[in-house]
């Protein structure tokens, strides 16, 4: 068994600021969305309730991913990107749920699963074990690049049709990312990035009467329609500005008074910001860069590439997203809709988080084993 005696430091580090991050999560989640579950569900716990029932399925998913040996994955790499690609699929038929206008998750009654979360731990396995199966695939533009490119794209569109637009760019990030980390000539990256740009600039540049380039600008001056293109942003950077250094106290905000859409989501760092004030975001910022920090080094450790890519691939996916999310609630990138993780509600987000903690255990731990092999 894989007990808490038996974890090295490191392990026990990550542990901890797993589990910290996701507490902190769950007081958050009922502070910042306390008045909205008063307003809509007549119950100031509705968030709070099904928030920490996910936390607690997340940790017992993070329990068993910690206890399977991650080589496994390999196994089932092409089904598991299979059954994400359906999922994703799923989407644009009658099971797909609309809400605030963006059909992101499939459901069946109460049950509803997000299949773009899905997507990107399907991702990362998919690649990492078609790169490392064989290594010289990744000087090859023809079995290496352009496949694998393909496959983020096709991905990507289906996201944006969602629309996912953060969710997209992220996929795309982790698999190049991951290819970047296989060996990938960072020329072609740069190159491909330049082209990829392009394109976008070009889409958004034909028309711009039109909802992308309406969306995408308003971050230049959100206070120049406040109170519809910029209304988010707006919000956000009066949260921040109003907590200070030190914050107003936690429980005692002001914007998640239904003046901040999403508080408890994509916006829950504004939140955070107003209640606890700039040192408390840099304490919360602290422990995200310790814990991509704790996933470099096992990446770095990994007992083969295998782990070595899919430990990196889980780190970049955790730095993309809080990157993205600190610039959209900072109005340094326009709002995509891409949440924090831990501390977001979404119990998708959270299980697949937690469950990707586990995966990082495991290869750490499985590291540890070759050492105390080697030097037996």
């Amino acid at each position: 068994m894989f007990t808490i005696k038996k974890m090295k430091p490191s392990e026990f580090f990550l542990v901890a600021l797993t589990l910290g991050l996701t507490i902190f999560g769950i007081i958050m989640v009922f502070s910042a969305s306390y008045y909205l579950s008063i307003n809509s569900w007549g119950d100031p716990y509705h968030f709070l309730r099904r928030h920490v029932i996910w936390a607690i399925l997340g940790l017992v998913l993070m329990f068993a991913t910690t206890m399977l040996n991650y080589h496994i994955y390999a196994k089932f790499a092409p089904l598991i990107l299979m059954v994400g690609l359906v999922l994703l699929g799923l989407i644009f038929t009658p099971l797909g749920v609309e809400v605030n206008h963006a059909t992101r998750w499939i459901g069946v009654g109460e049950f509803t699963i997000m299949p773009g979360e899905v997507i990107k731990i399907a991702l990362i396995i998919f690649v990492s074990w078609y790169l490392s199966k064989d290594t010289t695939r990744i000087k090859s533009l023809v079995r290496g690049f352009f496949p694998l490119i393909a496959l983020a794209g096709i991905c990507a569109v289906m996201l944006v049709k969602q629309p996912a637009l953060s969710t997209a760019i992220t996929v795309v990030g982790i698999v190049v990312g991951i290819m970047f980390v296989a060996g990938l000539n960072p020329l072609v990256i740069i190159g491909s990035a330049f082209a990829g740009g392009a394109g976008v600039y070009a889409f958004i540049m034909a028309d711009t009467s039109m909802y992308w380039y309406r969306r995408l600008t308003s971050f230049m001056d959100p206070f120049a329609d406040p109170l519809n293109t910029g209304y988010q942003a707006v919000q956000s950077l009066l949260a921040l500005g109003s907590g200070g250094v030190t914050g107003l106290g936690l429980g005692q905000g002001i914007q998640k008074s239904l003046y901040l859409p999403e508080p408890h989501n994509d916006f829950i760092l504004a939140i955070v910001g107003e209640e606890l004030g700039f040192l408390g975001c840099v304490v919360l910022i602290s422990a995200y860069v310790l814990m991509i920090w704790r996933g470099i080094s096992i990446a770095i450790n990994a007992p083969d590439l295998f782990g070595t890519l899919i430990a990196f691939g889980i780190t970049i996916m955790l730095a993309i997203q809080v990157i993205f999310n600190v610039a959209v609630v900072t109005s340094s990138m326009p709002p995509t809709g891409i949440t924090l993780p831990f501390l977001s509600f979404g119990g998708n987000a959270l299980l697949l988080f937690m469950g990707s903690m586990g995966i990082l255990l495991n290869i750490s731990k499985q590291s540890t084993k070759n050492r105390s092999t080697q030097d037996g």
